[in-house]
């Protein structure tokens, strides 16, 4: 399967043996292997990850220029995922997504995105100065949350712009649902374009045949990979996978050089490259226990009065192809609870921390770390709110229909660099917004920087806010006010 031994940890070894040299540090962090370090964080992290945190030099490589052991990591981890050049981005996926956008498109060039895409994705559209040519997702109003988007809404954006330099999508979501990418590689390709993807939430996926297929296993051209997210790798550590075909992996270096640190962080870096040796080694059967731990969640919360966890039988419905069984969603509606309330419960009375809320909906991740004793404490906090609140609330209503993407008078980069004022948000109709404007669930901006604010854009806000929903994205938090561009 693999062409390399990927058993092999060259950054991590690296600085090992500079610990087992017993180095005398005279370079930077200033700390000295903690010894310059006060006790009160010291004493709780230990000296171990200290002494490991060190600057670039000879035995341990350099990031932007490597030659020795982080550039053997880079060929281990494209080698594991199949693809011709991983970056390690120490910047997160957000950097990653960043550098994705920088290297395919620039000032004036149409990119092809979804309208629910992350920050970062606006970021890297800011910072190119790009014009972005958006996609609406698909929505499931049940559930209250986006789904990916379909191939027949990529191959018809496609068609209306065929001047487009590259498309990004989103697979699988946060809530690991997957669409068809085998199909939307295919369609973009017909153009000679690259297809770029925004894989935050599946840098598990093509170790194991029970997930979704991996964006390289799909015919992608570049995908940013979250690995501190699902896999052993910490906070802040992830990769960029990239093909060579329609990319240029030396622009794709400069990119990477220009946006991140001169001082990257090698216990990050470390960490990563023996994630990848887990997944590559041991990816199959730890990905079988996590799943097999989320089905047994997912299965006793369905019998739970007032709670739902979607599975498999969302499969078919437009923008839901394939789906990552680790991913548990667990919808409120039926407690007449928001996720947020029961989130907070789950926090404050059990000490069970999700890692999100929306207004319907619980997200807990499912991965290696997990057993079944904690699983049963997930499941047992439910039961016990659930045998409190139900049947005591309203069911929660559906989803509003988000209304039509407006006309866009400015690219977001000339809107985040113009000259803005604070204005009503009821006296803004027909001016340039400078801010997002975002209905949460299901996540999808109804106004984004650049665009025009109409009619439909205030009642749609106003009926948002009357059923109690989430309106998001501006300075102001109760979205009486929004930043207008002064032209």
């Amino acid at each position: 399967m693999y062409k390399m031994d990927q058993t092999k940890t060259p950054i991590f070894d690296a600085l090992m043996e500079y610990y087992n040299r017993e180095t005398i540090p005279f370079h930077v962090p200033g700390h000295k292997k903690g010894c310059g370090m006060d006790d009160k964080f010291k004493n709780f992290v230990g000296c171990n990850i200290l002494s490991i945190d060190v600057t670039v030099f000879k035995l341990v490589d350099s990031l932007h220029h490597p030659t020795g052991p982080i550039k053997e990591a880079m060929k281990l981890a494209a080698d594991a995922y199949g693809s011709d050049m991983a970056f390690i981005s120490i910047h997160g996926t957000s950097g990653a997504i960043q550098a994705m956008i920088l290297s395919v498109v620039g000032e004036g060039d149409k990119i092809i995105i979804p309208r629910n895409v992350h920050k970062s994705v606006t970021a890297g559209i800011i910072l190119s100065g790009a014009i972005p040519v958006y996609m609406q997702p698909e929505i499931d109003k049940n559930i209250g949350i986006a789904h990916g988007v379909t191939p027949e809404t990529v191959e018809e954006t496609l068609r209306a712009n065929p001047d487009a330099k590259a498309v990004l999508i989103i697979n699988p979501t946060y809530y690991g649902v997957a669409t068809d990418i085998k199909r939307i590689a295919d369609i973009v390709h017909s153009y000679n374009i690259p297809l770029i993807v925004d894989e935050a939430h599946g840098p598990h996926l093509g170790f194991n045949d029970k997930l979704p297929i991996s964006a390289m296993q799909a015919g992608a051209d570049m995908c940013a990979q979250s690995t501190h997210k699902i896999i052993g790798s910490m906070t802040q550590s992830s990769f960029l996978q990239v093909r060579k075909e329609r990319i240029d992996i030396n622009r794709v270096q400069q990119v990477m050089n220009l946006l991140q640190t001169t001082s990257p962080s090698y216990p990050l870096m470390a960490s990563l490259d023996v994630a990848r040796m887990q997944i590559a080694t041991k990816g199959r059967e730890l990905l079988d226990r996590a799943i097999e731990l989320a089905q047994y969640a997912r299965a006793e919360i369905n019998k739970i009065p007032g709670l739902y966890c979607f599975g498999e039988e969302i499969l078919g419905k437009p923008g839901a192809y394939a789906f990552d069984p680790t991913k548990i969603t667990v919808t409120a509606r039926g407690l007449g609870l928001t996720g947020y309330e029961l989130d907070q419960m789950l926090a404050n009375e059990y000490h069970i921390q999700m890692e999100l809320s929306d207004l319907y909906n619980i997200l807990a991740v499912g991965s290696f770390g997990d057993t079944k004793e904690k699983m049963d404490s997930f499941i047992n906090a439910l039961g016990e709110i659930s045998s409190k609140y139900y049947g005591t609330r309203p069911v929660k209503g559906e989803v509003l229909d988000v209304p039509g993407i407006p006309e866009r008078a400015l690219t977001p980069r000339q809107a985040f660099n113009g000259k803005k004022k604070s204005i009503p948000l009821s006296e803004s109709i027909g001016k340039i917004s400078a801010e997002f404007l975002l209905a949460y669930p299901p996540g999808i901006p109804i106004v984004c920087p650049g665009e025009v604010i109409n009619s439909e854009v205030i009642e749609y806000v106003k009926a948002l806010k009357e059923a109690n929903l989430y309106v998001q994205g501006t300075e102001d938090p109760d979205v009486e006010y929004i930043k207008v561009v002064e032209v």
